[in-house]
Order: structure tokens, then C-alpha cells, then sequence
């Protein structure tokens, strides 16, 4: 019978964390991780083992400076194989213990032998003696077995997928969010003193407004204001596309704010208080 030479867990460099914490993956921790995986087998059962979490597990794999810490996962995977193997020849070879009850209380027990596991170590382990050398199909088992990690595994590289698109898309909100302001930036460094002064000053004005809460259709002293108030002017073509007035809700919104309603030109106003809960600026702008 052939064996394959047993693979020993080689040691590694942890994954360097910004901030050190005694629940975080320190560095004692992802070694006891790597040694539960050699073990179980089972990216879960490894982190359950050491108060983890799998995803937790993924993304800390994941990390740039990773390159040591995830051959020792692979070696552990192929370690944990290994082991799960050695257990289910020790299973095909003495079989279970299987309780025996009668008329609902516990008698005793009884061996269960797997005939079928057995042939299936076999026939893996040893295929020039048991397969005469060539390939075999699957039989029912087998296929059942294989259907089953399939599912284990796709699960597995679902939610590593999913966390992967999760930290990409906000490392790409942030580079996004980074350069608009750089480039905010440089156009108010390129601006002339002139018109950098009356940049300031629209600021101040912008941010007036907005903390007094204005509206253009609540002033009277706004160009559009009277168009409002008095019906689209003869040959003013903006006013006349389109149906005019907010919508029902919007109404009732108005109405309940005491505000006029705006205008209809294709757009609804949304109430930036009630609806999120802040000014009309609408949060900060920025990504967590």
C-alpha cells in the first residue's frame, strides 16, 4: 500500500495588525489557529476553536503581508486532509459504536462496519492494487460525498468572495473620495487671489443658507418664485414641458412643513429632514 509522505506544519511569519488587541488576531492566536486547522480540518472549526470567526479568518488572509501566513494554511489543509483520511480508515477498519435500545432504555452497543468506506480508502490510497492501475467511476457514495464538500466548498468561496467585494468596493470609494479632493484641491490652489476671495465668500453664503434652512420657492425676492406663484410665462418653454406640481406625498410633505410647493420640472424635492435626518447637505459626503 502506497503512502504519501506526512507533511509537517512549517512556521510562519503572523500577519501584522495595526492595533494590537488581546481579542484580535494576535500573533499567539493565529498560531493556534494554524495548529487547529492542521487538526480539524475545517476552516470554522479552527476558529471556533480559537474564539474566532471563519470570516475573520478570510480576511486576515487576505492581507497584504500574508504571503507566510497563508502557506501555513495551505500546509495545515493538507495536514488536516491527512488527518480526516486517518480517521476514516480507522472508521472503515474498526467501525462505530452504535447504541442498541429496547423498549426506549440503553442495552448496549454494537460495532457498524462500512464496507463501502472501506473499499473507498482503498481503492484512494492503494489504486494500482484495487483499480488495476486504471481510473474508476464514482458510485452512488461517492458521488453523494463529493456533491456534499462541493456544496462546503462553494460556501467557503461565496463568503470569501463576498468579503473580497466588500473591502474592494469601499478601497475604491475611498481612492474615488481621495481623488476629488485632491483635485478640489488643486483647482482652489490654481485659483487668483480674486477669485479665491469670492470662492470664500460663497462658502460663507452656502453655509448661511443651509443652516437657515432656505428654500428658493419660500423667497419671494427669487426669479422663479413668481413663475410658481403665477403660472409658467408665455414663452418660458422650461415651464411648460412636462406635468406641473409635486407629487402627492410631496404635497402632504409640504404641507405638513408649511412650505409652498415647488415647482414641477421633472424633478421631486426631497425633504433631506426627514428623510435622512440632517441638514440639507445631506451627511458628510465621505465613506467609514
Amino acid at each position: 500500500m502506497s503512502t504519501k509522505p506526512k507533511r509537517k506544519l512549517p512556521a510562519f511569519l503572523p500577519v501584522p495588525r495595526k492595533c494590537q488587541r488581546h481579542d484580535g488576531w494576535t500573533p499567539e492566536r493565529q498560531q493556534l489557529f494554524i495548529e487547529a486547522l492542521a487538526d480539524y480540518g475545517s476552516v470554522r472549526a479552527a476558529a471556533n476553536a480559537v474564539g474566532m470567526t471563519p470570516e475573520g479568518a478570510y480576511h486576515l488572509r487576505r492581507h497584504p503581508d500574508a504571503d507566510s501566513f497563508r502557506k501555513a494554511w495551505e500546509a495545515a489543509l493538507d495536514l488536516g486532509v491527512q488527518r480526516i483520511e486517518d480517521v476514516a480508515m480507522d472508521r472503515a477498519l474498526n467501525g462505530i459504536q452504535v447504541p442498541v435500545y429496547s423498549y426506549g432504555k440503553l442495552v448496549g452497543t454494537r460495532t457498524i462496519y462500512n464496507d463501502r468506506l472501506l473499499m473507498f480508502m482503498l481503492r484512494n490510497r492503494a489504486p494500482d492494487r484495487f483499480t488495476d492501475g486504471a481510473a474508476r467511476g464514482l458510485n452512488a457514495v461517492d458521488k453523494q460525498s463529493l456533491a456534499k464538500l462541493k456544496k462546503e466548498w462553494r460556501k467557503d468561496w461565496e463568503r470569501e468572495r463576498a468579503l473580497t467585494r466588500k473591502d474592494r468596493s469601499k478601497e475604491v470609494l475611498a481612492s474615488l473620495n481621495a481623488k476629488l479632493d485632491k483635485a478640489h484641491k488643486h483647482k482652489v490652489l490654481a485659483m487668483s487671489p480674486r477669485t479665491r476671495a469670492a470662492w470664500d465668500e460663497y462658502q460663507r453664503l452656502d453655509a448661511e443658507d443651509k443652516a437657515a434652512g432656505y428654500a428658493w420657492y419660500e423667497d419671494p425676492e427669487h426669479p422663479e418664485y413668481q413663475a410658481l406663484k403665477g403660472g409658467a410665462k408665455a414663452g418660458d418653454a422650461e415651464w411648460q414641458e412636462g406635468p406641473r406640481g409635486p407629487s402627492e406625498e410631496m404635497k402632504k410633505v409640504l404641507e405638513r412643513k408649511g412650505r409652498m410647493p415647488p415647482p414641477d420640472d421633472g424633478w421631486e424635492v426631497v425633504d433631506y429632514e426627514e428623510e435622512y435626518g440632517g441638514g440639507a447637505g445631506g451627511g458628510d459626503g465621505g465613506t467609514d
